[in-house]
């Protein structure tokens, strides 16, 4: 086990950053999380909105109109007759014009209030919230599982760094390495006791070393922006990281923590319920309803009216002497009347569905088979976390296994090495044999690298499959996310524009 101490002792600062603290960085900072949040607060709104159903709808009414009415009128007539004076009688032509003009304007307003209450409907809204209460709870739980998918990518991110770093500076300890070795090599020549195909080797070794080592800082290069990515801040030091002390102690007991505490399953389980609901709310569209309706109005009238009229009679005789008589007369009337109507009414309406085209029994239909697909997602979900148990159970032991081989090999391998150098300072072994052992020694350091990163990412990986990959169970610090807070301030909400954060 010494060598792996040796391959986990990286140089950590004071202020080095742990795989807690990484977490916790993910956690509070995560795009893809606080996107799943708001998802989930519009989704609280779904109950409000079921809720309105059960509540008054008000509505005020308002009119105003004027009228303006003109209107004239001219008549002309003409009447013969004929009067007698003393025993003479004489025709006469009696003319007559009359014109009448009139005008009047209306003025007209109404106001009223409009007040419908439902009071049964088929207990279609008692179902729709419960419905929609459903809907939030399987939310809650998306977004639980939404939470372990982060968390487990962060720690992902945080172990990839620490392991392309550790092989980055095995990759520089081996060129420093080949590079003692083709200064040696070329020394040995130099005085006759090597030859040229060792140094070549010794170089062609050091240019391959050169290579990987530009490669595994490339690698650094892309896991660090993976990190920065997912955690939203640049890894400085890291800490060596331990798999998660919540990991249940045996496979069996995953699998009946998965069952019962997975997000997923729950989340598909919560589906259900809302699906259920639903069912019952369409064979409530087949349910009469009723209402109870009150409105209030008020309507007031103004008339004001000119009428006037001019008349002209006169009558001349047929002999062009003046008539007996001329009249003329000029007449005016002014009217003013207003009225002010108050109503109110109240009553209650009884609506039975009889036909509707069959399109409420089509939708009964409908909701049914949508429940049958949620029940059969829930099967689906649990075979497919049973399988994320076995794979993440299977992969953790793999590691550990694996980091009980490579620390033998890596022991072995460099007591190989250092007998190959003294055999080869005697003569007995070639470069090219110091070369392969010092390449074993390499190779089996990365392997322990890569599997003690393995261990870790597969640790989390259960916890995931688990559905205790969680804030709570890794005591991570930082403020935590309560989703029911949102969902209570805003479930029973009558009015109001504003979200609760003020926006």
């Amino acid at each position: 086990m010494a060598t792996a101490g040796v391959l986990l002792a990286v140089p950590v600062s004071v202020h080095a950053e742990s795989l807690q603290g990484a977490l916790a960085k993910a956690y509070a900072n995560s795009q893809q999380l606080n996107a799943a949040r708001a998802a989930l607060r519009a989704t609280d709104e779904n109950v409000t909105q079921a809720r309105a159903s059960l509540r008054p709808f008000i509505s005020g009414t308002g009119s105003a109109a004027a009228t303006r009415l003109n209107s004239s009128s001219d008549s002309t007539s003409r009447v013969r007759g004929s009067n007698t004076i003393s025993g003479v009688t004489n025709p006469i032509i009696q003319n007559s014009i009359q014109s009448t003009d009139s005008n009047s304007t209306l003025l007209s307003a109404t106001v009223g209030i409009q007040v419908t209450q439902t009071l049964f409907d088929g207990f279609q809204t008692p179902n729709n919230i419960s419905a929609a209460q459903a809907q939030v709870r399987a939310s809650q739980y998306n977004l639980s599982n939404e939470v372990q998918t982060t968390l487990f990518n962060a720690a992902s991110a945080y172990m990839n760094v620490l392991r392309d770093r550790q092989i980055a500076s095995l990759r520089r300890q081996n060129l420093s390495f080949l590079s003692e070795q083709v200064r040696a090599s070329r020394a040995r020549f130099e005085v006759g006791e090597g030859t040229r195909t060792d140094v070549s080797q010794a170089e062609s070794q050091e240019a391959l070393a050169t290579a990987l080592l530009n490669s595994a800082l490339a690698q650094i290069a892309q896991s660090e922006a993976n990190y920065f990515e997912i955690i939203g801040d640049a890894p400085r030091d890291l800490e060596p990281a331990r798999v998660p002390a919540a990991v249940p102690a045996s496979v069996t007991a995953a699998y009946d923590l998965s069952q019962r505490e997975h997000p997923a399953i729950r989340a598909t389980l919560a589906a259900v319920d809302a699906a259920a609901f639903q069912v019952k709310s369409a064979e409530g569209a087949l349910l009469p309803t009723v209402e109870l309706q009150a409105s209030v109005q008020n309507q007031y009238q103004d008339v004001d009216g000119n009428q006037s009229s001019n008349s002209i009679n006169t009558g001349t005789s047929s002999n062009g002497l003046p008539g007996v008589n001329t009249t003329r007369s000029f007449q005016q009337t002014l009217s003013d009347q207003s009225s002010n109507e108050l109503s109110a009414t109240i009553g209650a309406q009884l609506t039975v569905p009889i036909y509707q085209g069959g399109r409420a029994s089509s939708v009964v239909r409908q909701q049914k088979e949508v429940l049958g697909q949620r029940r059969i997602e829930v099967d689906g979900t649990r075979d497919q976390v049973r399988a994320a148990v076995a794979t993440s159970w299977a992969e953790l032991q793999a590691a550990r296994a694996n980091i009980t081989g490579y620390n033998a090999q890596v022991r072995a391998a460099q007591l190989a090495l250092n007998g190959v150098i003294e055999e080869r300072n005697v003569g007995q072994r070639t470069t090219l044999d110091v070369l392969n052992a010092q390449a074993d020694v390499i190779t089996a350091r990365i392997l322990l690298a890569g599997s003690q990163r393995d261990e870790v990412v597969a640790g989390y990986a259960v916890l995931s499959a688990v559905g205790r990959l969680s804030p709570e169970f890794l005591k991570l610090g930082g403020k935590r996310y309560d989703p029911n807070d949102h969902y209570i301030e805003v479930e029973d909400k009558w009015f109001g524009l504003r979200t609760p954060d003020g926006r």
